[in-house]
């Protein structure tokens, strides 16, 4: 079969492969401690799944507008625009199956081939594979932990060139858990005006804070019209096997975003859509109750880690994850992680699977209970001593 040149462009989400791998030592016996998925363990709140369930047995179940039902695009502007502290109308959303299909989309709709796209590296590995799959140039920005894995703007200054079309931050941020201070998102917004640049503003964990609040660069004067927010049901709801997520852009984008839904998934089921108007606008006592939860592991996960011989690890602000240091191990991360899975039985990724940057770091997942998180690391700790 000889395929298109773009498929050997494509590359995809180690998380999944790691995933796949680990259950295969666990049909054969082996005892796994899952680290490695990025998904809460959570169950979706009760409310949500009721809601659900009721639009099922009312007839939710045929085609809706491509750019999502009205009401539900009505219920995210008033979300966004209270949260973001801007003026959001319904025909600036688009409702899509998971967020990842924004990603895709608006690289696809605001870059040509050979333009350029600056992105987080260490970064979520899609922004790089979309990049690279529609002929654009990846050009990654490096988070360094120095600097609280924040990018650094005098680089991104740098980086820009007239042909920079897109700028992708992610806050709080994977694979590290880093926070963009307010202070980096005005140099951004700055940046981005005088440059005519777009921002696309990956705010899938804005509700998954510790320390101080969310700030938007869409917040930013005139950046509401240059930046497209990402953001979604999944993290926030423990809704990811919903497939439920959302644009918010500038109106004649969004039309144009809409046309390529309808000439990919059609529209988004239209069910869950009225499940995620429940999600938004009824109760949110159980989201603080997961994000203290998540707080307390991350906390017992930091301690563990820095316990460790060998390992270092930053406290993150965000998010579900550590990115731990491990070069003092001497091994590459890739091999590290292997050898965890094998001889440890607990499943984690190695930084590279985020970037060329994430050399030196490992990723761990803290969506796990403090029982499963303390038998990973006393599995760490006693499979890295047979490492000399």
């Amino acid at each position: 079969m000889k395929l298109a040149e773009k498929m050997f462009r494509l590359g995809t989400e180690t998380a999944f492969e790691v995933l796949a791998r680990a259950k295969q030592l666990e049909a054969k016996g082996k005892d796994i401690v899952h680290l490695e998925i990025g998904e809460p363990d959570f169950i979706t709140p009760r409310n949500i799944i009721d809601a659900g369930i009721k639009a099922l047995n009312e007839g939710y179940t045929h085609y809706n507008p491509s750019a999502g039902l009205p009401e539900f695009r009505e219920v995210i502007a008033k979300e966004v625009s209270k949260t973001r502290n801007i003026d959001v109308n319904p025909d600036q959303v688009v409702v899509t199956p998971g967020a990842k299909p924004i990603m895709f989309f608006c690289i696809m709709a605001l870059a040509n081939e050979g333009e350029e796209i600056i992105y987080p590296n260490p970064g979520f590995p899609i922004y790089e594979s979309v990049i690279n799959f529609i002929g654009a140039k990846a050009v990654p920005i490096q988070l360094r932990e120095e600097n609280d894995f924040r990018l650094d703007t005098d680089e991104l200054k740098k980086l820009v060139t007239e042909r920079t079309r897109m700028i992708i931050i992610n806050s709080p941020q994977n694979p590290t858990g880093g926070i963009l201070t307010r202070d980096d998102l005005k140099v951004i917004a700055d940046i981005a005006l005088s440059k005519d640049i777009f921002v696309l503003s990956d705010e899938i964990y804005s509700r998954i804070i510790y320390e101080g609040d969310h700030h938007s660069i869409s917040s930013f004067p005139g950046m509401q019209e240059r930046t497209i927010i990402l953001d979604g049901m999944s993290k926030t709801y423990a809704m990811t096997g919903w497939r439920l997520g959302y644009g918010v852009m500038r109106e004649d984008l969004a039309v144009r975003i809409a046309k390529l839904q309808t000439n990919s998934n059609s529209c988004t089921a239209t069910f869950t859509q009225m499940a995620g108007i429940e999600a938004l606008t009824g109760p949110q006592d159980e989201v603080a109750g997961m994000v203290e939860k998540f707080k307390e592991r991350r906390d017992v996960i930091v301690e563990g880690l820095n316990h460790i011989p060998r390992i270092s690890c930053k406290t993150p602000k965000g998010a579900f994850y550590v990115f731990p240091n491990v070069k003092e191990i001497g091994w590459e991360v890739r091999k590290l992680s292997d050898f965890l899975l094998n001889e440890a039985g607990v499943a984690i990724l190695f930084g590279t699977s985020f970037g060329k940057y994430g050399e030196g770091y490992i990723r761990i997942s803290y969506a796990n209970s403090v029982e499963n998180i303390k038998k990973g690391l006393s599995r760490i700790e006693k499979a890295l001593q047979k490492i000399k």
